[in-house]
């Protein structure tokens, strides 16, 4: 039987029965490529041939799953063959096309209909390490891979449930890259596992083979410089926002996980704040969010003091303040701003180079560069305490791309501090906290549990409460089911 294929690109008339003709297809739909293999191979007296693309097929499973089966059981019917790699015999012409893409193999026999598709990828993942990016000093160490079935079988690991499901999307024209959506359906909103896949389904492109591709095509203010999706490599932070309520989108051959919808708040928990004590987990918390505050407003504060209100400077710091400034050349805008691009610079350098050099790097800007400008008096000892103080505070914010936002939201708000002093900074915090108000991730508040304030969302957010008080699940999420936990520390009750 003749048919045309591949309608919209090229038109294709072959004869689906025709071991010849669906070989000429491939060889066409693939472009004459040179790492596409053909294996003849004969069974039952009718010519086959086994294709396979050798860069991402494995030989050794190709010649040990089928080339064996077939010669060791001749007589067999090929749909009863025990072939050790997993196949399919039911694939159309053009799915035997994208299945080669994956690393499959397939094979096909003169004069038979059916196609069969052999799963026989190379592995070309690594070994599960823990993250550089997520240290944690108790729990779970394991980090994601660049292996797609690995990472949900992680997943899959820690929430034996039922409940959990799995969708896949592929994304981009010629990557065709495979994406997992991963929820739990007894907690999550299904309004929001929709409108995601709606997002899903109108993203056309060219290629999308990286997490960040598809968080600018799915997100809800593309320009905001809030980050609106929570990116981990660890697969205890991903089970955990599962258990919230919250979507997980892995991609293939990422070792991100991407998380939506998140709050503001979600950026500064850290799994070590769950395996520490009470008072130790919400103090570090507590630590995070000052420091935010720290990196965002003390180059601006001291703008502001040294510029417009050195009156609020204790009398015994006043002249050691004034003897440090009164030498330097520049206003403390043009000084702030010199220090900043030079520590931007150096951090840049440090994470571009290998490690070695850049551990080097870092020395030589913190000691030598550092000690050099201020002996050429073009900045003041105090600004590079200021600086100092900003960068090790950004640091210990539990987010990178959150930790970016502060880096780029410190420049505009020395502007303002220069030009207005105290009023610039407030009127800065004013525009900020409101735009955090309009912001929405997939919907959601952003600012939640702050605005819509939410007394049991409070529990999680700047400080931790004890787990058996978190007996609820967000509020801004609308899920299933909002109860975590029913009767905790029962044990009590037995005891008295």
């Amino acid at each position: 039987m003749k048919k045309h294929l591949f309608k919209n690109e090229q038109s294709f008339e072959i004869d689906e029965s025709s071991l010849e003709s669906r070989m000429d297809f491939i060889k066409d739909s693939m472009g004459n490529t040179e790492d596409l293999f053909m294996l003849p191979i004969s069974y039952r007296d009718r010519k086959g041939t086994i294709f396979y693309l050798s860069t991402i097929a494995d030989s050794e499973k190709i010649q040990e799953g089928i080339l064996f089966p077939l010669i060791k059981y001749q007589d067999f019917d090929l749909n009863d063959i025990p072939f050790t790699a997993e196949n399919n015999s039911r694939v159309t012409l053009k799915e035997a096309v994208n299945a080669l893409l994956q690393g499959k193999s397939i094979f096909i026999v003169d004069c038979w209909d059916d196609i069969f598709s052999f799963n026989t990828a190379k592995d070309l993942s690594r070994s599960p390490i823990e993250p550089d990016n997520e240290k944690t000093v108790r729990g779970s160490h394991l980090g994601y891979v660049e292996n797609l079935t690995t990472n949900i079988g992680y997943i899959r690991r820690g929430i034996g449930s039922r409940h959990l499901h799995i969708r896949y999307f592929q994304n981009g024209k010629y990557t065709n890259t495979l994406t997992a959506m991963v929820y739990i359906d007894r907690i999550a909103n299904p309004n929001l596992v929709e409108k995601l896949v709606n997002r899903f389904q109108t993203i056309t492109t060219d290629m999308a083979f990286s997490p960040g591709y598809l968080e600018e095509l799915i997100e809800d203010s593309p320009l905001s410089p809030f980050p609106h999706i929570l990116y981990t490599e660890r697969p205890d932070r991903t089970i955990a926002h599962l258990m919230e309520g919250r979507i997980a989108l892995l991609t293939e051959g990422s070792s991100d996980a991407i998380i939506l919808p998140v709050s503001f708040f979600s950026f500064f928990q850290s799994p070590d704040d769950y395996n520490s004590r009470i008072i130790t987990g919400s103090v570090f918390r507590l630590l995070r969010v000052v420091s935010f505050f720290l990196a965002l407003l003390l180059p601006g504060l001291y703008i502001a003091i040294i510029g417009f209100h050195f009156e609020i400077i204790p009398s015994d710091i006043l002249v050691v303040v004034k003897n440090s400034v009164d030498n330097i050349p520049y206003p403390p805008l043009i000084e702030a701003m010199i220090m900043a691009f030079t520590i931007e610079l150096i951090r840049e350098a440090g994470i571009r180079l290998p490690t070695p050099i850049g551990q080097t790097i870092g020395i030589v800007g913190g000691l030598i560069i550092g000690d050099a400008i201020i002996s050429a008096g073009l900045v003041s000892n105090i600004m590079v305490i200021v600086v100092a103080m900003t960068t090790i505070s950004s640091f210990t914010i539990a987010s990178y791309e959150l930790s970016n936002t502060v880096r780029i939201l410190t420049f505009p708000i020395m502007v303002l501090a220069a030009s207005f002093g105290f009023v610039g900074i407030i009127f800065s915090l004013m525009f900020i906290i409101g735009h955090l108000c309009k912001l929405e991730s997939l919907g959601t508040p952003y600012f939640s549990p702050v605005a819509p304030f939410d007394v049991q969302g409070m529990k999680d957010a700047i400080v931790r409460f004890p787990i058996w008080l978190l007996k609820f699940r967000p509020r801004d999420l609308l899920v299933k089911n909002r109860r975590r936990l029913y009767r905790p520390r029962r044990w009590e009750e037995n005891e008295e």
